[in-house]
């Protein structure tokens, strides 16, 4: 039976406004950021979800909030939905990144699945694996259901690549607008990619994430 998840990357931030790393750090939405949470509860107010799973950062778990206020369901928050842990770069502007770390830079641009961050964090392989096997893992106990899951730019990256058979290091080609809905099936055995990016429901969304 196949399984359908809805993922939301949450919305705007002032450091998405920025362009500043924010991943791990608890970074609340934006004015801006809570109407589009709304309006993304409004477009998705008929539709239904046997459960509701979010990151448990303070930007996600406003959107969550917003999309399951007037829901039965209880949102379930996960430290495994996170954001990448971009170490010694969180709190910097890209550019500030790019000034400081530029070899380093240099190889988060280039997607190397083997890169580590200095100061810590996850390289792309080690990111990946924990958002697929987290993904796996809920796919699989709602087998035959439909999931909704709020989370990160990073982990939607992630999450097209896997749905659509890309490689880690291939240069990004999709959005991952904030607030939008994005659609993907699991049969048990592989991810298929259904719709992605679906913003009709917005006036105005942000993608500020670099090639990464």
């Amino acid at each position: 039976m196949k399984t359908r998840l809805c993922l939301v990357r949450h919305g705007e931030t002032s450091w998405n406004a920025e362009q500043r790393l924010q991943g791990h750090l608890d970074i609340p939405l934006n004015p801006v950021g809570e109407a589009q949470a709304a309006a993304t509860a409004a477009s998705l107010a008929t539709v239904h979800f046997a459960a509701v799973y979010s990151s448990d950062l303070q930007r996600a778990r406003q959107t969550a909030t917003a999309i399951t206020r007037n829901r039965a369901a209880a949102v379930e928050f996960h430290d495994r939905l996170r954001e990448r842990n971009y170490g010694a770069f969180q709190g910097l502007t890209y550019s500030e990144a790019e000034t400081r770390f530029p070899d380093d830079y240099r190889r988060f641009k280039q997607r190397d699945p083997l890169f580590t961050f200095p100061g810590g964090g996850e390289s792309l392989a080690e990111f990946s694996a924990r958002v697929a096997e987290a993904l796996t893992e809920l796919a699989n106990n709602h087998a035959g259901e439909q999931v909704l899951v709020v989370t990160h730019g990073g982990v939607l990256d992630i999450v097209h690549r896997l749905a659509a058979g890309k490689a880690l290091d291939a240069p990004r080609d999709f959005t991952i607008p904030n607030a939008a809905l994005n659609w993907i099936e699991y049969d048990g055995d592989t991810w298929h990619l259904v719709s992605w990016a679906e913003r009709g429901h917005l006036e105005g969304t942000r993608d500020e994430l670099p090639n990464a």
